[in-house]
């Protein structure tokens, strides 16, 4: 999951990496007669592209209040709500670009990006070129920076599951229970917002799957007038990459997939939270440790076990009485859980809690609280949290007995505390969830799918390693780049030339290593 914060109803937790199902199953049209569901989807996913490649996109000046300012252009793309059906309702996708800086010769197309979720908008790609990032200046010479809101996101026929204003109230419950009363609150709780998203969004949910929004994205191809596929691919995005090229192995050019999220089926979606727990433990010891290491800086501890001890205590002592009022155990997870996902949130996170224990209360509600007044970013929040649960809950089949949840999250918590039971708060609505969940598709190499270029950090919280390996071993012919020791989310915008090289000279040429890489981790944060 790069990816965007994301509040749960009963915690606050950055959505990180999920993945996606196919439909199998014969299913009944209005007029009675039974479809082959998947041979109708083929065929509409081709109607739509071939009117999108018609239509093109009509780039404009980007609105206002979207805050893309030019030379980013922005534009529509239309595509049917239910492939099954492409001459039904339809929807229209929000999508920006900022043409390639090269020359004419230069040119190699599209570059069509995803930054995870599922929830994020990839809007703000192409600022990545006005902002002159120097990772990515030899890229856009070559091609156009390309980015979108999936459907359900942002500008893209957005959903929702709750008022926003309500949805990022503080403070929140304790997401570790006390009792089984706590738990049985948490479990209304949960149940009552998968019924909020059947009521404001009902309309969308049974079509909100990574196999439509991966249709949609080959829609945008064809809108571009591109006869294949560029697409890079973080967190979630990967998902939507690994099922993208098994869906159309032929219309893939290069495809680079970092941080990547476990295609295989028994891991969709369930399996795979449980293993976010183990590797968020496994990255909070890390940050721990490096916290102790600049006790000279901080003043947390000198040890890991302290630095444990001390954020035990803050935990309490928000219990008790919730920090300004409003930054309870929930919110200091929402906070606290940054510096396990990103390497930059190391210093940061450590000097606002050190902060706060030489007395400055003020910076720690600023970073934990929810901030009422913006209106525009809560519904936001909301937004990708919608979209987070609405995927995940369709994409798979999740247990719906609450003993298999609760015997699976009290065995881990014992051992994994830091996240195990905000993330199964925040993914209950799915053993409640009020439209079908489907089988995920069966992520595999079809005929036409060059090379895939994967790259993982090993000691990634969101996204665990094995995700890496399990696509690399699915997709014949990829090409693994491992960076060792590391665990930032999201190795592509980090500085480490042994990664940045080699995404470059795939990007520009299609070529890989004849071997799979392993790199040295990037610089180790500075206090």
């Amino acid at each position: 999951m790069g990816r965007t914060a994301v509040l749960g109803t009963a915690g606050a937790l950055i959505a990180g990496t999920l993945v996606a199902g196919a439909i199998t199953a014969p299913a009944a049209s209005a007029d009675g007669r039974h479809h082959d569901r998947v041979g109708s989807e083929a065929r509409g996913v081709r109607i739509a592209a071939e009117r999108s490649a018609r239509a093109g996109i009509d780039w404009k000046s980007c609105p206002e209040d979207w805050g893309l300012t030019a030379p980013i252009q922005c534009g529509w793309v239309t595509v049917p709500l239910d492939y099954a059906k492409p001459n039904g309702k339809k929807i229209k996708l929000a999508v920006d670009r900022h043409v390639s800086t090269g020359t004419k010769g230069e040119r190699q197309g599209a570059l069509i990006y995803n930054p995870g979720g599922p929830g994020g908008s990839g809007m703000r790609f192409p600022t990545r070129v006005t902002a002159k990032n120097p990772l990515w200046t030899k890229t856009a010479k070559a091609y156009d920076f390309v980015g979108f809101d999936p459907r359900g996101v942002g500008r893209s026929a957005p959903i929702s599951c709750v008022d926003p204003q309500e949805f990022v109230k503080a403070p929140k419950a304790d997401p570790v229970p006390d009792s089984e009363a706590d738990k049985r609150s948490q479990r209304k709780l949960a149940r009552e917002y998968a019924e909020g998203c059947a009521e404001r969004s009902g309309w969308m949910l049974p079509h909100m799957t990574t196999p439509n929004t991966a249709r949609d994205l080959d829609v945008i191809r064809a809108a571009l007038g591109e006869k294949k596929l560029n697409f890079l691919g973080v967190s979630y995005g990967t998902y939507l990459g690994a099922v993208y090229g098994t869906l159309f192995p032929a219309h893939v050019r290069r495809m680079v997939v970092d941080s990547v999220v476990n295609p295989s089926r028994e891991s969709i979606w369930y399996r795979a939270n449980l293993n976010q727990d183990i590797a968020f433990q496994m990255r909070w010891d890390d940050w721990k440790a490096w916290v102790a290491k600049h006790d000279s800086v901080y003043g947390i501890g000198d040890t890991p076990q302290k630095v444990e001890k001390e954020w035990l205590k803050l935990r309490a002592a928000a219990k008790k009485e919730p920090i300004g009022g409003v930054v309870g155990p929930a919110e200091l997870i929402g906070f606290f859980q940054s510096a396990p996902y990103y390497d930059s949130a190391w210093a940061p996170t450590a000097k606002t809690w050190s902060a706060y224990r030489a007395g400055d209360t003020q910076a720690l509600i600023d970073a934990a609280a929810p901030d009422m007044s913006d209106l525009a970013g809560n519904a936001s929040a909301e937004n990708g949290n919608a979209v987070y649960t609405a995927v995940e809950c369709a994409d798979a089949k999740w247990p719906t007995s609450w003993r298999t949840w609760d015997r699976d999250n009290t065995r881990l918590h014992k051992k994994y505390p830091f996240m195990t039971w905000a993330n199964a708060w925040m993914n209950l609505p799915c053993a409640t969830w009020p439209t079908k969940q489907q089988t995920p598709l069966n992520v595999k190499t079809g005929k036409g799918l060059p090379p895939v270029l994967i790259v993982q950090a090993t000691r990634d919280a969101a996204t665990p390693y094995e995700g890496a390996v399990e696509l690399h071993k699915r997709f014949k012919g990829s090409r693994l780049i491992t960076e060792k020791g590391a665990g930032s989310h999201g190795v592509t915008g980090l500085t480490n030339p042994c990664v940045n090289e080699r995404v470059d000279t795939y990007l520009l040429t299609g070529k890989t290593d004849r071997r799979d890489v392993t790199c040295t981790p990037h610089a180790t944060p500075k206090p």
